[in-house]
């Protein structure tokens, strides 16, 4: 990579992270497929692809509909570059599909949508949902040592910006839960002219016997106490 390339590079990383704080996740990685193409000219189109332990899928960010449906033949068959990447390797790389052994099924899936070659990078986003940045190209042996460098980057940036996005989520969570417990407690309180140590102390109690979430127990008594009487 020249020196001109690592600055285009550091400038467009610079921008995607002053815009991080401002932005939703999902405009964060639509602008970190935008830069695929922008900084990777051999990638003809990019996306995203998100695999959920339970085998669902998001196929997002994308810079075309292609995208989509190779995440739906990847899915289907349960083989390819993208799902190996978000599953397995950090970098997987095909420079021709036409002789690509590895996956039997996507391959001649791909040539048939025009597809040539491809370079996925694993996303480390978090243990309950696997990822992967995908690019593709029209033409065969095009991807070169600084695509795959910028891609890495990149990846870095999609990455960072999915748990960023879930560690807010689960701490406005945390906020509702406490929010409906301490609701609960006073409701309990006054119903029962106990102090707020007893009724916490209820509440655990019933979460403890119904094996149910303390914040759902207190859902719970909140909706009751909402019933008509």
């Amino acid at each position: 990579m020249t020196s001109s390339q690592t600055g285009d590079l550091a400038h467009r990383m610079a921008d995607l992270a002053r815009t991080v704080a401002l932005q939703s996740v999902d405009d964060v990685l639509r602008d970190v497929t935008s830069a695929a193409i922008e900084l990777i000219p051999e990638a003809d189109t990019a996306g995203i692809l998100l695999i959920g332990k339970d085998h669902r899928y998001q196929s997002v960010a994308t810079t075309s509909d292609l995208v989509h449906t190779l995440d739906d033949l990847q899915m289907t068959f349960e083989e390819g570059p993208c799902v190996q990447a978000a599953l397995d390797d950090v970098v997987v790389r095909t420079d021709d599909f036409r002789d690509e052994p590895r996956w039997p099924k996507y391959s001649p899936a791909a040539l048939e949508l025009g597809v040539m070659s491809g370079l996925s990078f694993k996303l480390y986003t978090a243990n309950r949902t696997a990822g992967a940045l995908n690019l593709f190209s029209t033409h065969p042996n095009v991807w070169s040592a600084k695509a795959e460098t910028t891609g890495i980057v990149l990846a870095a940036h999609a990455a960072a910006a999915i748990l960023a996005s879930r560690q807010t989520e689960e701490l406005e969570s945390a906020v509702a839960s406490r929010d409906r417990i301490g609701q609960a407690k006073g409701i309990i309180m006054e119903r029962f002219k106990i102090d707020d140590v007893q009724a916490f102390a209820l509440l655990r109690k019933l979460s403890q016997d119904s094996n149910t979430k303390l914040a759902d127990v207190a859902g719970q008594v909140i909706a009751t106490s909402l019933e008509p009487s």
